[in-house]
């Protein structure tokens, strides 16, 4: 499994679904819940806030470290 500090990285390397920029005014990373372990495979979830747009995104990422979902 990946550490947190990785998966902050990863929230912050991904662009915003709503601008395609790379600017977070705030990024949350914390454990997934357990349902979404078990339907998603997800150990971290992030919240993020685009400093350009303004859109809140979730992303969910797995044990390696790959983005399963943006929303």
């Amino acid at each position: 499994m990946i550490s947190q500090e990785r998966a902050e990285r990863i929230a912050r390397a991904h662009a915003c679904i709503g601008c395609k920029e790379y600017t977070y005014r705030k990024i949350t990373v914390r454990s997934a819940m357990q349902s979404l372990r078990e339907e998603f495979g997800e150990e971290w979830h992030a919240s993020l806030i685009c400093g350009v747009c303004g859109v809140h995104q979730e992303l969910g990422i797995d044990g390696d470290g790959d983005v399963i979902y943006a929303a």
